[in-house]
């Protein structure tokens, strides 16, 4: 028995379900072939606990941006770990990554931290709410902004009293977006939309102008405030927010949800607002023990300044760009219908040929990847990382290359070979 498999069936008996949330990959149907347990990671390289080494795409589902144990990153969270990372309030690192903050985000003129992007968007939420003194939040259909009842995808313990003020519309739809609102605009607190459209196994979309203008003038129109949910793509997009490489729109949100990559794999988490919300954000109650430990400020800074300094979602849009032109020309040459979308710093693999929920053809493709050494995910936005080499997107374009083959073999496409 391999250790991975030891390790699950030690979890099992001391931990409900064997692992929670996301990270359990029997939730994706790749518990037959993807590792569970890891015990390291360098550069853009992973290894799972019985010694197989990945190039990796998937960074724990976004955290890290910069590669593990970023020299950087790494020097400035143990010099404020040798002073202390706890204390009965903040230490004055605070405020300077504070200022950091409101300085780098065009719409910022406040933040607040937290620890997770849950805690994020639930902070914008609330604080909207406060300050609107109303009720109503517009989401989209399928979008996911945490883990708590009022959002979670799943409904188990969920009562209908926590959802009773959700009223969904369809993401890049601003017909859907403002019959959806109609019968609410007397109670409408929040538009929450998207960074761009990254649902789980569905195509990937970037907000459009006409979207993003027509939430804009519903929010301006009502009070309410329209929050930008950049949890996942915070930072990977662009520096100053994933909208601002939309073109022609000239929106900016009232309130933003970050997190995931915001300090290269510590818990990080913060919400940036503007002044209409100051009064809103302040008469909240949102706390924990941990929201202001230090350490973590200290490499959210450095990881935020080193992006800027390096152009990170710049590489990070090239080595992407490589890898997604790449895996294009393979199916072509094999014959394989494909469709990758998201930002090339995010992208998502899918086959047009799968059914919804089965990915069949997907799974086939990911599990012929990880057979050799790269670690994809086959409905999840992946993430492509500053760590990641040139030479690394060629060695995995060698082993998608494999894996497209296979794909073409098993369900029947003819090569142009």
């Amino acid at each position: 028995m391999s250790l991975d498999a030891t390790l699950r069936k030690d979890t099992d008996a001391v931990i409900p379900g064997g692992l929670w949330g996301h990270q359990n990959v029997t939730r994706y149907g790749m518990g037959d072939y993807t590792p569970q347990f890891f015990s390291r990671a360098k550069g853009g390289r992973v290894w799972d606990v019985d010694g197989k080494e990945y190039i990796d795409f998937m960074a724990g589902y976004g955290p890290i941006v910069l590669g593990p144990n970023d020299p950087d990153v790494e020097a400035a969270a143990q010099a404020q770990r040798e002073t202390g990372v706890v204390f009965n309030g903040p230490s004055p690192i605070l405020v300077e990554v504070s200022k950091y903050v409101v300085d780098l985000i065009p719409h910022a003129d406040w933040v607040l931290f937290s620890k997770n992007g849950t805690d994020a968007t639930t902070q914008c939420v609330t604080i909207a709410r406060s300050a609107t003194k109303k009720r109503k939040v517009l989401m989209a259909k399928g979008a996911y902004h945490g883990a708590v009842p009022w959002c979670s995808p799943s409904l188990v313990g969920v009562t209908a009293e926590d959802r009773a003020h959700i009223v969904l519309y369809d993401f890049n739809d601003h017909t859907s977006l403002l019959a959806a609102a109609k019968p609410h605009l007397s109670d409408l607190a929040c538009v929450l939309v998207s960074a761009f459209k990254h649902d789980l196994g569905r195509t990937h979309e970037m907000p459009a102008a006409a979207f993003l203008q027509a939430a804009r003038k519903l929010c301006d129109d009502t009070g309410a405030a329209l929050i930008c949910d950049e949890v996942r793509a915070g930072m990977r997009i662009h520096m100053q927010g994933t909208w601002e490489v939309v073109e022609g729109h000239g929106v900016r949100p009232d309130l933003a949800a970050w997190s995931k990559a915001v300090a290269n794999g510590y818990p990080l988490a913060f919400v940036t607002g503007n002044n209409k919300f100051r009064k809103g954000a302040a008469n909240i109650y949102a706390t924990g023990s941990f929201w202001t430990e230090s350490a973590s400020l200290a490499a959210g800074l450095a990881t935020m300044k080193k992006l800027v300094r390096i152009d990170g979602p710049r590489r990070m849009h090239e080595l992407g760009t490589k890898l997604r032109d790449g895996i294009n020309e393979q199916a072509r040459k094999w014959g394989v219908p494909i469709e990758q979308s998201g930002p090339p710093q995010m992208p998502v693999i899918l086959f047009p040929d799968d059914k919804f929920g089965k990915w069949e053809r997907g799974h086939v493709f990911v599990k012929e990847a990880m057979k050799r050494g790269v670690y994809m995910h086959p409905t999840h936005t992946m993430f492509v990382n500053v760590c990641l080499t040139d030479k690394d997107i060629e060695d995995a374009l060698k082993v998608t290359d494999a894996a497209l083959e296979v794909v073409a073999k098993q369900f029947g496409y003819r090569s142009s070979l």
